[in-house]
């Protein structure tokens, strides 16, 4: 067992010098913090501990909520009735591929959920380079926020049958999370009067000026372990109460503009980073030389990033062929939840240690592939040829 003291002193100096190192590479520095974790995992530096495991999934949990605070449901359901419906195609298409796929290559049934993951959080950082006034990055984050709902909701359906199989148990749990489900829609409706007929009450609860107490905070923190504590009472998926807490905030206080900002800078800066690290010490860096695994991890990698490129054919009259390959490659990336889902399948034992280290490396290959794909049809694909 690895100490305390290395591990913190570990973690601190990776947390520091993460930034430089993406800075350098041109990559993340999502996937930087995981490739290091695994390098200091393997010297030793970092390994199992009880604090470590607990703070690690304490980020996990907010890096959910930040997912969600990046979806406005007002926002969802006032997107054009077009994209809404060929989005939703889109989505069908993914899964129904998702499934011919594994059949034909025959990977466990359970890929098939993991294939079409979708998550919105490395398409903000393309924002960064490229500017909110690309269309085809416009459309991908108004799908992708579509897209993280369901994975969502796969992720939490694949908890319930990973921990209680294909009995009773299943259905009960499944019947509990649509009474859930509806109720929270209840709720959020509730909210929704509540706020029409008080809207001074938002800036009571979440003031826009300077606030010594930081009450923004405070609520923000307090629905997000409220969410957690029901989700256990419940036993359903902790993640998924995570990422409502984070869609409630965006809904109804959308006002404050600075709040995701404010909250990501912390999650960001110290609990997500840790997540990421953690993950990356569990990846044995010796199981790279392991026979097909690399194989396998390119399969996944390919697979992924071509059911997008033929799904993203639901979009052909919105989308040229140039865009619809940088579409469909900015989904290609979804880091955190196929990290999460897979992290779920091994720890109860549906995915064994091999395939769960394929889909670690996946997931940073996909990164990879995808940010360079980017930026060279960007630069040697003019947009002359759109239209």
């Amino acid at each position: 067992m690895t100490s305390a003291v290395s591990i913190i002193v570990t973690l601190s100096i990776i947390i520091i010098v993460s930034p430089y190192f993406a800075r350098i590479t041109r990559i993340p520095t999502t996937p930087i913090e995981i490739v290091l974790g695994t390098v200091m995992g393997y010297f030793h530096f970092l390994g199992e501990n009880y604090l470590f495991e607990l703070i690690a999934e304490v980020g996990f949990f907010y890096l959910m909520f930040l997912a969600g605070a990046e979806v406005n449901l007002r926002t969802l359901l006032r997107m054009q009735n077009r994209v809404k419906v060929r989005g939703l195609i889109y989505l069908a298409l993914l899964y129904l591929l998702s499934y011919i796929t594994v059949r034909s290559i025959d990977f466990d049934p359970l890929f098939t959920l993991f294939l079409p993951l979708i998550s919105i959080g490395l398409i903000v950082t393309l924002y960064k380079e490229y500017g909110k006034e690309t269309e085809w990055l416009n459309l991908s984050m108004q799908i992708g926020v579509l897209g993280e709902l369901v994975s969502i909701v796969a992720l939490t359906v694949t908890g319930a049958i990973l921990e209680h199989g294909s009995g009773i148990e299943l259905y009960e749990t499944l019947g509990l999370l649509v009474i859930f489900l509806v109720g929270l829609a209840v709720v959020f409706k509730l909210f929704q009067v509540l706020f029409w007929w008080y809207p001074e009450l938002k800036t009571y609860l979440i003031p826009v000026d300077w606030d010594k107490d930081e009450k923004d905070i405070r609520l923000s923190m307090a629905l997000f372990f409220l969410m957690i504590a029901i989700m256990l009472v419940l036993d359903l998926e902790v993640a998924f109460g995570a990422f409502i807490a984070g869609v409630f905030i965006a809904t109804f206080f959308e006002h404050h503009r600075q709040l995701p900002h404010k909250l990501s800078t912390f999650g960001f800066g110290f609990l997500v980073p840790i997540f990421f690290v953690h993950i990356g010490s569990t990846l044995k860096l010796d199981a790279l030389a392991q026979d097909g695994l690399v194989l396998l991890a390119g399969m996944i990698t390919f697979s992924m990033i071509a059911i997008r490129m033929l799904s993203a054919v639901a979009f052909y009259k919105i989308l040229n062929l140039r865009e619809g390959i940088l579409f469909a490659l900015s989904h290609s990336m979804p880091l955190t939840l196929l990290v999460a889902i897979a992290s779920l399948g091994y720890h109860s034992h549906k995915i064994n240690q091999y395939e769960y280290y394929a889909f670690i490396v996946a997931s940073l290959m996909e990164v990879i592939i995808v940010m360079v794909a980017i930026k060279m049809i960007t630069k040697r694909w003019p947009k002359v040829s759109e239209g």
